[in-house]
């Protein structure tokens, strides 16, 4: 197996020769990282000491031979002579980084090792489908590209510093996640956070294309954030033209039917420059598979640190195989993308079809249990975002004066409130904007 004696040696002999760079270490290496057994628990004992022992106390080899003979584990960590030898085996305090590198990637090498043998080994067996086998080899492979492992429970008082660093870091900030560019509704949920799954979900014409674009856009210009977009229902060039007009505020129609004015063009073209630069990649193949979308998103981070995910949208998708019932195949779907959210530590947003309940209730208004062949939807997503706009309903009516405004309700949000605000609705723009931002004309 790939290791490097020497290096392990060097760098357990820096953490006992200089105290302020155990913290450099930990933060890349763990005691799996090294190959000798004895190395391990020399290196817990290393620091568990340092996290222990009052700050101006030197972690030397005195108090590491002290303390693992009081626990009995001396002779397993190969006594007192290797404790001595490993203080010798540093040549320089000042390559400690470089030593570190090594023992990382004799450590990463080992994992790809370890990963490439599960991989064969489930080549060989009959059992199972291909889709799945694919998709777990490459998840293997990402998790060491990654630099982690997977599948290990973790102690708490292992995640105690990071949920503590995590929530120093919010100290004075309500937008705690990536934010939507609607500062009303940036408040209601603090932002899209990793691991989430939001749902988006309306009848049709309720604007979930528009929406989700509107903030997919919001983050990847004007905060600068990588998203990818796969869309099953529209091709990449008319998604694109959709983001241009929509940003521009140049009506659609227009543009379809070839009567810009020079104003509207320019306007088209100084948009151009500014969607240019922004880092959002769209996927239109038809008929995606969530395995397929897992990995080409798996792909897009590795290369790009995408940090939004885009579907549009659910009951597009497929499993590509038998199934016995489109509901199971949906919760099966909604699972994967649960998963993937996860995975790659990014929000993920999904638009999702509702069913004709709403259109039989006097107000029109949307609720969870009208997610069409919801199964597990409800329960695995984290937000759920239901639209509404009552204009759609009276579009026959002359007698109705229609106002523009359109209706986000939270549905559920599994770590913060639920809630409504409202937004107006530029449809000749597919824009949903801030009320208090942008008169609204009839549409």
């Amino acid at each position: 197996m790939p290791a490097s004696a020497e290096a392990e040696a060097a760098v357990l002999g820096s953490m006992m020769l200089d105290r302020d760079c155990i913290g450099d270490v930990v933060r890349i290496l763990k005691a799996e990282s090294f190959y000798r057994v004895e190395n391990r628990i020399l290196y817990e004992t290393i620091v568990e000491l340092y996290e222990n022992k009052p700050p101006d106390t030197d972690i030397d080899a005195v108090l590491v031979r002290a303390d693992l003979t009081k626990r009995g584990k001396l002779e397993d960590a190969g006594g007192a002579d290797y404790i001595l030898k490993l203080i010798g085996s540093v040549p320089t305090l000042a390559n400690t980084k470089y030593y570190v590198d090594i023992v990382q990637e004799k450590h990463i090498l080992r994992e790809l090792i370890h990963a490439s043998n599960d991989i064969l080994s489930e080549a060989c067996s009959e059992v199972g489908e291909l889709s799945e086998k694919l998709d777990k080899a490459e998840e293997k492979i990402y998790a060491v590209t990654e630099k982690k492992s997977t599948g290990n429970a973790k102690q708490i008082k292992d995640l105690l510093i990071d949920a503590l660093t995590a929530i120093d870091s919010r100290k004075g900030n309500t937008i705690t996640g990536i934010p939507t560019g609607y500062e009303e509704l940036d408040h209601l949920l603090s932002g899209l956070h990793e691991g989430e799954m939001i749902i988006v979900a309306g009848r049709p014409s309720m604007g979930k294309t528009s929406f989700a674009m509107n903030v997919a856009e919001r983050i990847g210009v004007d905060s600068k954030i990588p998203v990818a977009i796969f869309s099953l229902e529209m091709s990449d060039v008319q998604l694109t033209e959709r983001l241009l007009c929509s940003r521009a505020k140049v009506d659609s129609q227009l543009v379809r039917h070839g009567a810009l004015d020079q104003n509207d063009y320019e306007e088209l073209v100084t948009t151009c420059g500014e969607l240019n630069e922004a880092p959002i990649f769209i996927d239109d193949t038809p008929g995606m598979t969530p395995l397929e979308i897992r990995a080409k998103a798996r792909r897009l981070k590795s290369a790009h640190d995408i940090g939004c995910i885009v579907i549009d949208y659910l009951q597009l998708m497929s499993l590509g195989g038998r199934i016995d019932s489109r509901q199971q195949e949906i919760s099966t779907i909604s699972r994967y993308l649960k998963a993937m959210a996860r995975e790659l530590k990014v929000p993920v947003i999904v638009l999702s079809q509702l069913n004709r309940a709403a259109e039989q209730r006097e107000d029109h208004k949307p609720r969870m249990s009208d997610l069409r062949e919801s199964g597990s939807i409800e329960q695995d997503a984290d937000v759920i975002i239901l639209l509404h706009r009552e204009d759609y309903y009276h579009r026959n009516d002359l007698e109705y004066e229609p106002d523009n405004r359109a209706l986000v309700i939270i549905a559920k949000q599994r770590n913060g409130p639920t809630g409504a605000i409202e937004l107006s609705f530029l449809g000749q723009y597919t824009r949903f904007e801030p009320i208090n931002l942008h008169a609204v004309e009839p549409y």
